[in-house]
């Protein structure tokens, strides 16, 4: 299935946010592939042996969005930011549901790096990447929303770019210093290795 024009989905979020409950059952279809993809690269992710599943992911955006009120739909961008964040948050309560250590321990170390965008390998602590990127968000709101869409969103830097009304090149400086302040915090506060 192709990508449906991005006007079309725009449409059917602004008559959604309107109050057209319709719109939200047109709309899904249009963005059921592309949510379903970001999920399974997001469960792929997770740690050997987790239990949550795409679809089920995937049903729980649905369901939170159902309850979403008074929301203002800007383009298929701001939808997609918003889903990534969603994600984001029910894949962090599930691993905490499921008694994972802060740091530490017997918990596995989370590598935060761009290899995790094709490498497939699980990463593993997802709550200690949460709790890296809330502390980012405590210095640098926009960086974290750059980590967060790009890296739980799957946006592009364009796509970024224009959901944060901000220049490409200032996504990429963004990514690049937020991947640093990240790595540093997950690596227990000490720099990485300039080499």
């Amino acid at each position: 299935m192709s990508t449906p024009p991005a006007h079309d989905v725009t449409q059917l979020l602004r008559a959604w946010s309107g109050g057209d409950q319709q719109a939200l059952d047109k709309l899904t279809p249009l963005v059921y592939e592309e949510l379903h993809r970001r999920a399974r690269h997001y469960v792929a992710q997770e740690r050997p042996g987790h239990t949550i599943q795409t679809t089920a992911l995937i049903n729980e955006v649905y369901l939170r969005l159902v309850d979403f009120r008074g929301v203002t739909w800007q383009d298929r961008a701001h939808f997609l930011a918003v889903c990534a964040r969603m994600m984001r948050r029910i894949l962090t309560d599930f691993a905490r549901t499921r008694h994972y250590q802060k740091r530490g321990g017997d918990a596995q170390q989370v590598t935060f790096d761009e290899q995790l965008f094709v490498s497939g390998e699980p990463s593993a602590d997802l709550a200690a990447l949460d709790d890296a990127l809330n502390g980012l968000a405590g210095v640098d709101q926009r960086k974290s929303q750059v980590v967060e869409l790009r890296f739980f969103g799957g946006l592009s830097v364009q796509e970024t770019a224009e959901v944060l009304k901000v220049s490409e090149e200032t996504v990429k400086r963004d990514w690049r210093l937020a991947k640093l302040w990240l790595l540093r915090e997950m690596s227990g506060g000490e720099a990485p290795n300039a080499t």
